[in-house]
């Protein structure tokens, strides 16, 4: 089970660096009869909105009815699903406070329950929280004016490296004070992103890896997928992969390999129909040299992928390495000597690579004889290569 679940705050007292919210957090509740009836927080992804509304529900002993993005894209049914839950008592606790999260997860082509929601704010009977990540954009302007707003800031990488000894102490597990101290700057103030690094760090023979060059550029692009699967698509989205350091190409195929881990049914084909008009515009690249379609590629690879969900994602999702990637890695290693061996026949009889490669089978028998190899200049590995093939 993914630690950001196990060890996710239940309490108030629980959840670190966001004193400020907290507070705020408590007056609204308290003076909730008296002035505005919603509570927005907003913030960077990791920073513990979802978390501080079930935390409130908690200290005051509310159920929490809680409603997504995708509950705002037809007016009908938020207004069949919220309008009964904002008049109805609670049936398990005195108290109910209704959440509705992620609401910027709901594309501008589908917002059509949010003047439903905006409608039913002013004389709900009930605390509502509303979570967003950017809450900007002007389609929310009249849903801001509903709502006390409370920014959630991103986390010191201090107090996220306290919160990973803490987890670390709870699983009875040890891990370099240096290390931590990677993982914690790293995140730039996602805590949860920090969690997940942990997570996959301790489970690795040697944990250290996980901030050496090779290790960085996997991590990297773990990072980037979760910006791509689970967030809201928005301009930030369409640089993501600039700070990959991995070729485009390669990304490509770590997005193919774990599109389904995180898409199903409609998304599942829209991500691949993002992916394959990358393809293309790719293959028109190599084959016309038309390097303006580069953009064109990087666009469907980010914003496309990232739009084909229904709202944003929550939970841990185990992103794998391309099985491709190994298989070419695998196939270069088989071919590798061959090539270099083709090279310099090619250059000593003065004829093209590639016919040279044409003609390996001939080559082959030629090299048989060691005056031949010598002639060449053979290594030792291109020798038994040709022994092994043989």
């Amino acid at each position: 089970m993914p630690w950001v679940e196990i060890y996710r705050p239940k309490r108030f007292s629980e959840i670190k660096g966001q004193n400020d919210a907290i507070e705020k957090i408590k007056i609204f509740l308290k003076n909730f009869q008296k002035g505005k009836k919603a509570l927005m927080l907003y913030g960077p992804p990791g920073t513990g909105k979802t978390t501080l509304a079930y935390a409130a529900a908690a200290e005051t002993d509310s159920e929490i009815f809680e409603l997504n993005a995708s509950d705002l894209r037809n007016k009908e049914k938020l207004k069949a699903v919220l309008g009964p839950a904002l008049e109805q008592m609670s049936l398990t606790n005195d108290n109910k406070i209704i959440l509705v999260d992620e609401v910027d997860g709901i594309s501008k082509e589908d917002w059509g329950g949010l003047p439903e929601l905006v409608g039913f704010l002013e004389d709900a009977n009930w605390p509502i929280i509303i979570t967003a990540n950017d809450i900007w954009d002007k389609s929310f302007s009249a849903l801001r004016k509903e709502c006390e707003l409370v920014q959630l800031k991103e986390i010191d990488y201090k107090t996220i490296k306290d919160v990973l000894i803490a987890i670390l102490k709870k699983e009875d597990k040890f891990m370099d004070n240096n290390l931590l101290t990677g993982i914690s700057v790293k995140a730039k103030g996602d805590l949860r992103a920090a969690i997940n690094d942990l997570q996959i760090a301790v489970g690795m023979e040697d944990p250290s890896k996980i901030l050496e060059n090779d290790r960085n550029k996997e991590v990297d692009i773990f990072n980037a997928l979760r910006v791509i699967f689970k967030e809201k698509p928005n301009d930030n989205t369409l640089r993501i992969f600039d700070s990959v350091n991995m070729p485009i190409d390669q990304i490509m195929l770590w997005l193919e390999e774990n599109i389904p881990a995180e898409y199903k049914g409609a998304e599942l084909q829209k991500a691949y129909d993002a992916l394959s008009m990358a393809d293309v515009f790719k293959g028109r690249i190599y084959k016309q040299q038309y390097w303006r379609f580069l953009v064109y590629e990087n666009i469907l690879l980010s914003y496309g992928i990232a739009s084909a969900k229904d709202g944003i994602k929550r939970g841990f999702t185990n992103y794998k390495k391309p099985e491709r990637i190994l298989k070419i890695w695998l196939n270069n290693q088989r071919t590798a000597k061959k090539v270099t061996i083709a090279r310099k026949y090619a250059q000593h009889v003065h004829i093209g690579q590639k016919r040279a490669m044409f003609e390996f089978p001939l080559l082959r028998l030629i090299l048989k004889n060691p005056e031949a190899r010598k002639e060449l200049k053979l290594e030792k590995e291109e020798e038994e290569y040709l022994d092994r093939q043989n």
